[in-house]
């Protein structure tokens, strides 16, 4: 909320420097997003008169004024604007002057007619072009006749004042109002508020009652009430008042809606006004919308109502409730009678509907985060009576009360120890009985206790909790004393899962992958690829956007994303891995989904780019399963790892993709992206792995154990076989490994042959094994007898062929 810092000022004695102030209402209450100062950086703009004025006469809309600025002699100025006339006062900027966004004016030709400065609009001050009024829209702004030629025009355009622009959390709704936020600086600074109610006089000829019935749904609006203005001229509002709204971000219409938009930025108290002659009949009730209803809104927009929005309505809807009001009962120039309503909605109805239509208004705003009901019919008053005050009319007599809740105020007891006990102060009964009066809370002092009772503006106060914040704020946190918690102290360190997490990313890094973090939601599409267990889809029931409408349930569609974009970019060698958690559901009725631990990595382009001295190496399946299989091994997971064909996965290449197994348990997959996936990705080939990180924490893992080198040589044999085409790599190290004896330490396959003098459908693979004995020199005959024992099992279960 943006409040001015001069609007303040008129009910607190406060001679605090701007950007102070918002300094300690950020260290009090809430944050400050920004301070600005209107007039920072201008000068030399004054106001001006123009006391003769001709046509340009090489332009059919130029004109040549001469303008009184307080000196001895008029100053020229040509200027453009449809609404510039004799005896008009002006914004003048003289030459050498500095107006809205930093730009300098300077004397120039204008159709060779020289030209001494520029007669201003608002927005060629800075003013936003969206709050400007429509009076002035097409030309420059024209100041009352009362103005004093030659002053500095800034305090005429409210612009000798500090906008504070508050960003006010959900739990202060009460903040939403000027007199919410100096009831809060009465409080920090122990002020006493200037605040005055308004005597309403009632003059109208025919009573509320008799000119309009108004009922409303309990459930829907807890409180309503409703009044009745007849013969009100609705103008153009005075200057104070469209100078208070355009620095709060609000547009000035006219005296009527003005005045209610000032009540709802003094007292958070949003107000509907309606044309009564323009209504069907005498009946207003606040209910349910139809399903086939539709509402024409003050913005122009007509929208399809559901059975969940709560609208005004004489016959048909007349406003969404809480929202906006509609366009067909709006208050302009030719309303003559006025029904003002006032209440207090249900603030999860109206923050669904203002989500569902995209309408995120000032109203819907307060409404969402609470309205004092306090206050309603005080607020109601006080807008009927400037309404009198800026367009005449007479209000009828009374107030129409369709609900109203009578709430008692909060009543919470605690104590002095116990709050000393918790914020580490010594504070004195006296004194923290004097926190709450700052406050506005009301104490009772008991024999062993205090109750506090809070006044009904203080919705956010609910709990003995709650009260020791606000001591706490009040008596500010930099003057709490600064202690260690009592009891036993432990030194903190990671949990094995933290560690094994943290050794992964760094695994990954060091083997040339970078990290990336995606969205956790995604489209529903997305979410249910590279699935490696069946799960029900979580979607969100009120999603951002459509891109982010379902939590995700794998971790490679969104690195793939991030291929496509760095793709887009021109950058095609992309390596990235990214851990975190996917969302499983077993059942579409399981309340909270599971979260799993996951850990994906994604290659794409070539791992090593041209050199002097070596040539280009692209991505293949074989250098990501290096980098699987080097990560597995640094766990250091006690276990068989193997790879194993399958083309289960439809969105991977059904001949480049392997499930990843560990004692025949599978903890995920490797392989190429599908083409076709590719393609809906807009990416090149890209290779992919994704693993179950929870369960590779959860296997069990081998302590690192270190051996010193042999101080016996080691003997190498190699092995050539040929072998059906259907026979795996996987098949043969499995049979090396199981029948090579205990000296084989190592196995590598070094070549495969698939060609001339190789049968078709048979393929040649060559392996080097290694045998050591760390105790004693080895012999052949023992190398030979485990040799021999390895080739006779490769015959007698693959059918091979020693070569």
């Amino acid at each position: 909320m943006k409040v001015s810092y001069n609007w303040i000022k008129q009910y607190l004695d406060l001679e605090v420097p701007a950007d102070e102030l918002a300094e300690k209402i950020e260290r009090t209450a809430v944050e400050v997003d920004s301070v600005k100062f209107p007039a920072e950086g201008m000068k030399k703009v004054v106001v001006g008169e123009v006391v003769a004025m001709e046509d340009h006469p090489d332009s059919d809309h130029l004109h040549i004024c001469q303008v009184e600025i307080g000196e001895d002699e008029p100053t020229q100025i040509v200027c453009g604007a449809p609404n510039v006339h004799v005896g008009a006062k002006v914004i003048t900027a003289l030459s050498g002057s500095r107006i809205g966004n930093n730009v300098k004016i300077k004397k120039s030709k204008m159709r060779g007619i020289p030209s001494n400065g520029m007669l201003c609009s608002l927005d060629e001050m800075g003013l936003d072009k969206d709050l400007v009024p429509d009076e002035w829209a097409d030309g420059i702004y024209l100041f009352p006749e009362d103005t004093q030629v030659g002053q500095p025009v800034f305090p005429y355009l409210g612009m000798d004042d500090a906008i504070i622009d508050l960003d006010v959390t959900p739990n202060r709704g009460d903040m939403l109002s000027i007199l919410g936020t100096v009831h809060e600086l009465a409080a920090i600074y122990d002020l006493t508020p200037k605040i005055s109610k308004v005597e309403l006089i009632e003059n109208a000829t025919t009573p509320t009652n008799k000119q309009i019935n108004v009922l409303a749904d309990s459930d829907l609006a807890s409180t309503f009430s409703a009044r009745v203005i007849n013969n009100v001229k609705v103008t153009s509002s005075p200057a104070w008042l469209q100078k208070i709204l355009w620095k709060s971000g609000i547009k000035p219409i006219n005296t009527v809606v003005d005045a209610t938009n000032y009540i709802m930025l003094k007292y958070g108290q949003p107000i509907n006004a309606f044309d009564m002659d323009r209504m069907n009949g005498q009946n207003m009730s606040v209910r349910y919308a139809t399903k086939d209803e539709k509402i024409l809104l003050e913005n122009e927009a007509e929208i399809e109502l559901t059975n969940d929005d709560i609208v005004i309505a004489d016959e048909v809807p007349m406003a969404l409730a809480g929202v906006m009001n509609g366009k067909v009962v709006s208050v302009d120039n030719d309303t003559s009678n006025i029904v003002l309503g006032a209440g207090v909605f249900d603030p999860i109805k109206v923050r669904k509907s203002a989500q569902r239509h995209g309408l995120h208004t000032e109203s819907s705003q307060r409404f969402e985060r609470g309205i004092d009901i306090s206050s309603v019919n005080t607020a109601l008053d006080e807008v009927a009576s400037l309404i009198v005050e800026l367009s005449d009319g007479e209000v009828a007599k009374g107030i129409i009360e369709a609900t109203k809740l009578d709430k008692p105020e909060n009543k919470i007891n605690i104590t002095v120890q116990r709050i000393n006990h918790v914020l580490g102060t010594d504070l004195s009964q006296t004194e923290i009985t004097s926190i709450f009066n700052r406050l506005g809370f009301k104490v009772v002092e008991n024999e062993s206790d205090m109750t506090v009772i809070v006044p009904l503006r203080r919705w956010d106060i609910f709990v003995a909790a709650d009260l020791l914040e606000e001591v706490a704020r009040i008596y500010g946190y930099d003057n709490l004393a600064t202690t260690l918690p009592v009891g036993k102290q432990t030194i903190g360190s990671l949990s094995s899962a933290q560690r094994i997490i943290r050794s992964s990313r760094n695994i990954l890094e060091g083997l040339g992958l970078t990290q990336a973090i995606s969205y956790a939601l995604t489209t529903e599409e997305k979410a249910q690829m590279f699935l490696m267990r069946p799960s029900e889809l979580t979607r969100l029931i009120w999603p951002m956007t459509s891109d982010r409408e379902a939590l995700r349930m794998n971790l490679i569609s969104g690195l793939l994303d991030d291929i496509a974009y760095n793709n887009a970019h021109k950058v095609q060698n992309v390596a990235l891995y990214e851990q975190g958690r996917v969302f499983y559901k077993d059942t579409k009725d399981q309340v909270k989904p599971t979260e799993v631990e996951h850990i994906a990595g994604v290659i794409s382009g070539e791992i090593l780019t041209s050199n002097w001295d070596e040539s280009a190496v692209a991505a293949d399946f074989y250098q990501l399963k290096g980098i699987v299989g080097r990560y597995l091994n640094n766990l250091s997971i006690n276990g068989e790892i193997k790879y194993v064909a399958t083309d289960e996965l439809k969105e991977m290449h059904p001949g480049r993709t392997a499930k990843i197994l560990i004692h025949d348990h599978e903890v995920g997959f490797i392989g190429q992206i599908h083409p076709k996936i590719a393609k809906q990705f807009k990416i090149k080939p890209t290779y992919a792995f994704e693993l179950n990180l929870q369960a590779l924490i959860d296997l069990p893992k081998a302590d690192n154990q270190y051996a010193p080198i042999s101080k016996y040589p080691s003997i190498k044999r190699d092995i050539a076989i040929v072998v059906d085409d259907s026979v795996t790599n996987q098949q043969i190290i499995d049979i090396i490994t199981k029948r090579g004896g205990k000296l084989l330490s190592n196995i590598e396959l070094f070549d495969v042959y698939n060609g001339e003098n190789v049968d078709d459908g048979k393929k040649s693979l060559a392996y080097s094994l290694t045998y050591v004995n760390h105790n004693d020199t080895l012999k052949d005959e023992d190398v030979t007898n485990a040799f021999d024992k390895i080739k006779k099992y490769l015959i007698e279960e693959l059918n091979a062929e020693i070569r």
